[in-house]
């Protein structure tokens, strides 16, 4: 008998239905049924007409009304998966070509075939449907204003309720005329604005928005829908294209603010240097339509496109945990892309990695890409590989919306999509609005010159708000006056805000996120200079060092983990000496129990590179992660958060720069693994840490820490390059430090937070020194010392010193080995444990104390165009009389051979108690 001979009486449409739950997830359906789609499947793709399936009963013959029906369904998948290849998504442009289509042939149909009734109909939601009638619901959900992708994700729920979503009314939005009217209103803003800026401030860069002005009522739609599902702050990054209209016409900053910053007026302080109008930030709050009030925050942002998308990330991860951890969605990450940047810059690509990591998930972002098909004057052939400048989008499954800017209507429905999926989901999605750029790259830009063809397109094309206006009038919900009327009286208010404008001498710029920084000053370097009380109670610290020097009696741990934990017990109640990472975590552990939040990432830094911090500690047997600085019970009063990240430098920097930016009550530290690995994040550290101050009046207060020191590990691992930092030190924008003892580090650390404002530190931290026998502390030390800038030479005797020698960091350890092997108690080692602010006054003080010396040596184990020795040339009158001791001149930071390494350290510590021992020349 046919062993599916049955199918001739069945429902055919059970079999759709299976059928195409089969293609979603083949693993979902039973076995025999499995292999059968998989045969017909094969049989489709080599283009024939499956008749019969071979099944280890032999040759089964498929009922001709079944096999169609499979061949629909197929058909249906076809649309799904390729349907976005064929929209009508390019209102400038005529979309490449692609190949195979999604003819009737290619799935073993015909015309034939288009009056039958098919049960696959009902899989679209339309019921038993003839084949025509099936291609005109695909064709709308799929192959019209809007192209989706989402069939790679590998979950067939998520991909059911996007194909549920789409369903409704064939993928179109079912707006009521004022809903419409709303939504030409926003467009009207959008033209009206560039056009009044256009005419007022002709050829001045303003990076317009127009081609896509579609995004302005997308992102009111976006903001009203969110609130009423309980949103309560957005955080949105974006770059200059169309930054000045989102500011004015989402944001609520006042086009007169606008204007004074395109007038070019002086700032009203001082010490503020400002940047150019399409960088800033800005935060307000906004009261939807239906009265409930959202917090809007827009990130500053450099010209480096993509940067922002990782800040927004961190003050959205912030945000999140100190005033949202019970329902993390409500607040939103937006970040707006240019195309060619998202397709370019692989800063992209890692912030895509960090969206369901523990450490970095912020419970999905909402991506758009204001695709203007165009990169300054490259062509996105030219531009990308991908198919699309989305296709990173991609890496974390996440569903892809493809746009006509020009239908407005559907770039609001398909932020509606976003807003749904993310809400459900907590994932990324990615909305490619694909327009045009009406100017070149900037306003006094000549595109034709590279774009002749292109620009003559775009020249006679009109913009979204008429092309939307005269669809309006056709359904009759407007008349011909009411785009003039509302032009008119927008135009009107933004002339008044003009003349109000140029009333006002100075431009004011308002802070970031004020409300974050009530109680923090800016302040200047005097003021950095001045003491902080980092003092803290002995017996609070003891409770500390209790709970951190005990593991759970209940769980198993490696030997090794228990007899570190064991020592760092013996070092605080009996020796009395602790060591580097002891000072550490008590640090961490005072500023909890004060209410503090501790945040470390960073490669490896649960455990630490150099496997001395052991913040977390994992059972043996099931790798139960244990953090002893969240179990000190009633002493905490702070979270204690530390995550290994990604292998990432630029876009976790990023991160973390800006969950410091909004979380002032956070010590925020990135560690790299090595130093020198910050080369990654450079941009950050450009951009943002040392300039956002005077760029953006942004405080933050950031933690670098650079593990730097020359012990013969070649030129990747030994510097952190501390001559860059020192560079861009400037008056007060950072702490750069280089700390040699546990308590100088625990009283770093707090000044950090104990101080009234806030100051990105980078901290050149130890290797060797790590378990150095020297490098110890007491517990009193802690709790009663202060934070040195400068530490003298305790045994020196003034009278008897002929050599002041000031060092910083770990050489200072070498240089004592040296004087104690030399028994050279004429030489004073004087260590400089902050380099920027420079301590210049205890400087002098410990010339004037030592001024029987009349060798003053300046000691480096860095080259001499490395190190700090060029810092203190700039920063220091007395240095230039200085005798120098370095490495000579070199390339790279370091040799490769670890003999020739340590044979260099030698000279130039030989060199400093022995001036005639000079072999700079021959190093």
């Amino acid at each position: 008998m046919d062993r599916f001979s049955f199918l001739n009486a069945a429902h055919t449409a059970y079999f759709a239905e299976l059928y195409d739950q089969y293609l979603i997830n083949p693993d979902s359906v039973e076995p025999s049924w499995r292999a059968f789609f998989q045969g017909f499947d094969f049989g489709l793709e080599r283009g024939e007409v499956v008749t019969e399936i071979t099944t280890d009963q032999g040759l089964s013959k498929l009922p001709e009304s079944v096999q169609k029906e499979f061949q629909v369904v197929k058909l249906i998948d076809g649309y799904r998966s390729r349907g976005h290849l064929f929209t009508k998504t390019n209102p400038v442009r005529e979309r490449r070509k692609y190949s195979p289509t999604l003819d009737l042939e290619n799935f073993g149909l015909s015309n034939d075939d288009l009056s039958t009734v098919f049960s696959a109909g009902e899989i679209l939601g339309i019921g038993a449907s003839t084949l025509s009638d099936i291609i005109i619901h695909l064709e709308r959900i799929y192959c019209d204003s809007i192209g989706v992708e989402y069939m790679y994700i590998r979950n067939p729920d998520r991909v059911k309720w996007i194909q549920n979503w789409l369903n409704v009314n064939d993928n179109r939005p079912t707006f009521s005329a004022e809903e419409k009217k709303h939504i030409l209103r926003k467009l009207n803003e959008a033209v009206s604005f560039e056009s009044f800026l256009h005419t007022k401030y002709v050829g001045q860069k303003r990076f317009s928005l127009e081609g896509n002005e579609s995004l302005i009522p997308a992102l009111d739609a976006l903001v009203e829908k969110a609130a009423d599902k309980g949103v309560k702050q957005f955080v949105m990054g974006m770059a200059h294209r169309g930054r000045l209209s989102v500011l004015t016409n989402i944001f609520g900053k006042s086009a007169k603010d606008i204007f004074s910053e395109f007038d070019g007026k002086d700032y009203e302080e001082a010490i503020f240097d400002g940047d150019v109008k399409y960088h800033l930030g800005w935060t307000s709050d906004r009261e939807t339509d239906t009265g409930k009030k959202i917090n809007m925050n827009i990130a500053p942002n450099p010209s480096h496109l993509e940067t922002v998308g990782a800040v927004v990330e961190g003050i959205t991860r912030a945000k999140q945990d100190r005033n949202y951890k019970e329902n993390p969605s409500e607040v939103l990450p937006i970040v707006v892309h240019g195309d060619a940047a998202i397709a370019g810059q692989g800063i992209a690509y890692e912030i895509v990695q960090m969206a369901l990591l523990d450490g970095y998930k912020t419970g999905g972002t909402i991506h758009i890409v204001v695709n203007n098909q165009i990169g300054f004057t490259t062509n996105y052939l030219d531009a990308r590989s991908s198919t699309y400048c989305t296709d990173v989008g991609k890496v974390t499954l996440s569903p892809v919306l493809h746009v006509n800017a020009d239908d407005a209507e559907a770039v609001v429905h398909a932020m509606m999509f976003a807003l749904e999926y993310r809400m459900n989901f907590g994932r990324d999605v990615f909305i490619d609005l694909l327009g045009y750029r009406k100017y070149g790259h900037n306003e006094g830009d000549e595109p034709k010159f590279t774009q002749p063809l292109l620009y003559k397109a775009i020249s006679k094309h009109k913009n979204p708000r008429d092309i939307y206006a005269e669809r309006l009038k056709q359904e009759g919900i407007i008349n011909d006056d009411y785009v003039q009327q509302l032009e008119r009286e927008y135009k009107e208010s933004l002339e008044e805000k003009l003349e109000d404008s140029r009333k006002v001498e100075k431009t004011v710029i308002t802070p970031f996120m004020q409300d974050e920084w009530k109680g923090y000053k800016r302040v200047d370097e005097k003021v950095m200079m001045q003491a902080v009380d980092t003092s803290y109670s002995l017996d609070k610290l003891t409770d500390i060092a209790t709970t951190i020097t005990k593991l759970p009696e209940d769980k198993k741990f490696l030997r090794k983990l228990a007899r570190l934990v064991e020592a760092r017990k013996k070092m605080y109640f009996e020796d009395n000496q602790l060591d580097w990472a002891m000072g550490e975590l008590l640090a961490y552990g005072s500023l909890i129990e004060e209410g503090y939040d501790v945040r470390i990432s960073g490669q490896d830094v649960e455990r630490g590179t150099f496997s001395h911090r052991h913040a977390i500690i994992k059972t043996e047997m099931h790798e139960e992660e244990v953090s002893l600085l969240n179990e000190l019970g009633e002493h905490q009063n702070g979270d204690f958060y530390i995550y290994n990240s990604l292998l990432s430098e630029y876009g976790v920097v990023g991160f973390d720069y800006g969950y410091a930016m909004a979380s002032p009550k956070t010590l925020t530290i990135w560690e790299a693994q090595f130093g020198d690995f910050s080369n990654g994040a450079q941009i950050m550290i450009d951009q943002y840490i040392s300039a956002a101050e005077d760029k953006w009046k942004l405080q933050n207060g950031l933690v670098m820490l650079l593990p730097h020191g020359y012990e013969g590990q070649g030129a990747e691992h030994s510097s952190a390059r501390m001559e860059r930092y020192l560079q861009l030190c400037a008056k007060d924008n950072m702490f750069v430090a280089d700390v040699t003892t546990p308590a100088n580090l625990f009283h770093l650390f707090r000044r950090q937070m104990k101080a009234g404002y806030r100051k990105p530190l980078v901290v050149f931290t130890p290797k060797s020194l790590l378990r150095h026998p020297k490098v110890l502390s007491t517990k009193e030390e802690l709790a009663n010392g202060s934070f040195q800038t400068l530490i003298d030479d305790a045994d020196a005797d003034a009278n008897e010193i002929r050599t002041l020698v000031f060092c910083t960091g770990k050489f200072y350890y070498d240089l004592l080995a040296a004087k104690e092997d030399k028994g050279r108690e004429d030489v004073a080692l004087v260590r400089l444990e902050q380099l920027f602010p420079l301590p210049a006054e205890q400087m002098n003080a410990m010339l004037k104390k030592y001024n029987k010396a009349k060798d003053v040596v300046w000691a480096q184990e860095e080259p001499r165009n490395m190190g700090a020795w060029g810092h203190l040339l700039m920063h220091f009158e007395h240095a230039k009389d200085f005798r120098v001791a370095s490495r000579r001149f070199y390339g790279a930071p370091a040799a490769g051979s670890a003999v020739r390494s340590q044979r260099r350290h030698q000279e130039v510590i030989e060199y400093v108690f022995d001036k005639t021992k000079d072999n700079f020349a021959q190093q």
